[in-house]
């Protein structure tokens, strides 16, 4: 395997053609290219670097620095804000968002498999999430301070049974995996690409995907990609015949290069003056983005806990998981009302909840008809579907539970008269779980992101059950933009497992193609 800078041919000569290009390393994209390039050779393009000895990347003890230090142009971490106001980040870095996440590892529920829409095969599922976990995912061994009392808190709230460490999605409390190891170290989706055939797979890294690129004859199919370099030469690379080109961008990247190329909703593509390849009217519709609300407390004790590795999985829905903040000299912006940097000898910590499968949606469009780097418009419209507030009142009211428990009570402080207290950093929960108005206000005060989003991409809509683009040859997207709904409590157990899969799955096609011919 070779990575190389986006100017390519400072080195050699780039081949031209290659059995599969693969546009994003990402999260998926890591460990798809790794598996096709067994048999065939890969061209895998990815818009941001390589940060594996940047500790901010590398140190869990520094994770939030990524989303800190995040820019519009060149970090790891790309920021945006979506139009409803709410701060967000995509990965841009070799790995993708498994380098700059908090890495708790969980896999994917029931009702995703079930309701997902791709044609599943449950046993190469397991083998494709345990060919990920024998890499790169750490069995945790025990559990710190905080996250024990969490544990705890948990189960004395009520959200059961204790399931002990497991990989699985159950309800109950849990504790998850990690993709940091016992040492602090991140292993993220980058690594599965050790597992590449080096002979066959080539990475080329600052490559800027602008469009993909058609046959000019029917029937309608892909025949390579154009990208850019850091220096801003502009390069064309074809696919072979009988091979793909797959998007695993994400949910922001791939709906974007698909409308860019003139895929998407005819009537969008011509006001923005771009030629209509195909008229897909669900490109960039249904995105959705499951909201972040909980609350921010003080504790008077040194934490020196970070990380997850405990979620409460709860019966009517919502997932609940904490934090310790690292001590940090830095204002966190993307955490409501986080704008206070504690004494040495205490602590802040984050309680939240995530509403599973929200019932709001909303939609991705272009700002810019010809510049992919350029960031489209993104709305989620969060919480404009009622169902979603009522799922956020679970959240209180779990919330409410948990603070109530033996377990936090020595994270109180003294107070008059004898009676001990939480100390709030922003607004404390709304007491009255019934109240539908002060419900609705704390969520739409204190919301927030887990950075799940997904959609653009939909299965039965824009890709079919093999995540082939509908309408188009040789073409698929392999991502969390095909997703109708966020897998578990945390996405990247499921979207490193489906690249595993989705490449086995085109393996053994292209196997069974070649035994018939």
């Amino acid at each position: 395997m070779s990575i190389r800078e986006g100017r390519l041919t400072r080195f050699h000569t780039p081949v031209e053609e290659y059995d599969y290009i693969i546009v994003g390393g990402g999260t998926t994209g890591c460990p798809l290219a790794a598996t096709l390039s067994e048999k065939f050779s890969v061209l895998l393009l990815e818009r941001g670097g390589v940060a594996t000895s940047d500790p901010d990347i590398l140190y869990e003890n520094r994770s939030l620095n990524p989303l800190l230090y995040a820019n519009h142009d060149d970090s790891p971490a790309q920021n945006f804000i979506s139009e409803d106001g709410v701060p967000n980040t995509r990965g841009r870095v070799l790995g993708g968002s498994s380098m700059i996440n908090f890495g708790f590892y969980s896999r994917a529920n029931d009702y995703f498999y079930e309701n997902s829409g791709i044609e599943w095969d449950m046993s190469a599922v397991e083998s494709a999430y345990e060919w990920v976990e024998n890499s790169i995912v750490t069995r945790t061994d025990g559990l710190r301070k905080w996250q024990a009392s969490v544990f705890n808190a948990l189960l004395e709230a009520g959200v059961g049974p204790d399931n002990g460490f497991t990989l699985d999605h159950v309800q109950g409390t849990k504790i998850g995996g990690s993709t940091f190891d016992d040492s602090g170290r991140r292993h993220g989706a980058v690594e599965l690409l050790s597992k590449a055939n080096p002979e066959y797979l080539k990475v080329v890294v600052h490559a800027i995907v602008d469009r993909v690129i058609f046959s000019t004859s029917k029937p309608l199919a892909a025949v390579g990609v154009t990208y850019h370099d850091s220096q801003g030469k502009h390069h064309e690379v074809r696919v072979r015949r009988g091979g793909e080109v797959i998007l695993s961008a994400g949910a922001i990247g791939s709906p974007q290069l698909l409308l860019l190329s003139g895929l998407g909703p005819k009537s969008s593509l011509l006001s923005l003056n771009i030629p209509v390849v195909h008229d897909h009217p669900f490109i960039g519709q249904f995105m959705a983005d499951p909201p972040r609300n909980g609350i921010n407390l003080l504790v008077p004790v040194r934490l020196l806990d970070v990380g997850v590795r405990v979620v409460g999985i709860t019966k009517d829905g919502p997932y609940v998981e904490s934090t310790v903040v690292p001590q940090i000299a830095s204002i966190i912006t993307f955490i409501p009302f986080l704008n206070f940097i504690p004494p040495s000898n205490l602590s802040v910590v984050v309680v939240a909840g995530k509403v599973s499968r929200p019932k709001s949606t909303g939609s991705l469009n272009l700002i810019s008809p010809f510049d992919v780097t350029v960031s489209p418009r993104v709305r989620f419209n969060y919480y404009s579907h009622t169902e979603d507030i009522h799922q956020c009142g679970k959240i209180v009211e779990v919330l409410n539970k948990v603070l109530k428990t033996p377990a936090m009570g020595e994270y109180k402080f003294p107070g008059i008269l004898g009676h001990n207290r939480f100390s709030y950093i922003g607004p404390s929960l709304p007491k009255d779980s019934s109240d539908e108005e002060s419900i609705a206000t704390f969520c739409r005060t204190t919301l927030a992101t887990f950075w799940h989003m997904h959609g653009g991409c939909l299965v039965n809509k824009v890709v079919d059950s093999n995540l082939k683009v509908i309408g188009v040859n040789s073409l698929r997207v392999v991502d969390s933009s095909t997703f109708s709904s966020s897998p578990g409590t945390n996405p990247q157990a499921t979207t490193m497992m489906l690249g595993r899969y989705i490449g086995e799955k085109i393996l053994n096609e292209r196997a069974a193609s070649d035994t018939r011919s």
